[in-house]
């Protein structure tokens, strides 16, 4: 399988939307669960940012949200430790990271018991979910970026296609966690086996 397709129409036009996932102190290197090269991946997703922005497109982010008891931790017996706990720095978006002005937040994995690696349910501070808003504003395609490649990007990508959005991922500005050597291109494989384009973000045509 080419994992390198591009989509003759991948240029930006109204429906779009740009996802931007998890890109928090505690995924960037030195962080708590901190990605190899994550922090290579903001200068490319900036320029998108930027793109979408100038075209007035929707940008939406999603953040790791959770409480300190989380089953996820390996304190409660699950396989990560602690981190993006709700109110603390490790939380935080990157100081490097373009936010819209008045940003569209939606928060996963903020219910202790629960997991939640798709954002496609995750919700806003008024507890409307990411998957109402994507109707609300009428959107048809998503271009998703962010972290990580093997959890939130491809549950959520998988996800979208379910409920039958395009979805176009912009690989390198994307990384994963690659617990097993590997887990990226499998994720790539399997987004793309869903109907998900995979893209470069220097494919869009996007001015710096």
């Amino acid at each position: 399988m080419n994992l390198a397709l591009l989509m003759p129409s991948a240029t930006l036009k109204t429906g779009d939307a740009l996802l931007v996932i998890d890109m928090q102190h505690d995924f960037m290197p030195g962080g708590a669960l901190g990605i190899q090269e994550a922090d290579c991946i903001l200068p490319p997703l900036n320029r998108v940012i930027t793109a979408f922005l100038r075209q007035r497109l929707p940008v939406l982010y999603t953040r790791d949200w959770h409480p300190a008891d989380h089953c996820s931790f390996q304190a409660q017996g699950g396989p990560w430790p602690p981190h993006c706990v709700q109110h603390t720095s490790g939380a935080a978006f990157d100081a490097r990271l373009h936010l819209a002005p008045s940003p569209l937040i939606f928060s996963l994995g903020q219910h202790p018991a629960q997991e939640q690696y798709s954002a496609f349910l995750a919700e806003d501070e008024a507890g409307r979910t990411l998957s109402a808003t994507l109707r609300l504003l009428g959107l048809r395609r998503l271009f998703v970026a962010g972290l990580a490649t093997d959890y939130a990007v491809c549950h959520t990508c998988l996800d979208l296609r379910r409920a039958g959005y395009g979805v176009i991922v912009l690989t390198d500005a994307c990384r994963a966690v690659n617990l097993a050597p590997d887990d990226e291109r499998q994720a790539l494989r399997r987004m793309a086996g869903a109907g998900a384009t995979l893209v470069a973000t220097t494919d869009l045509g996007i001015a710096d």
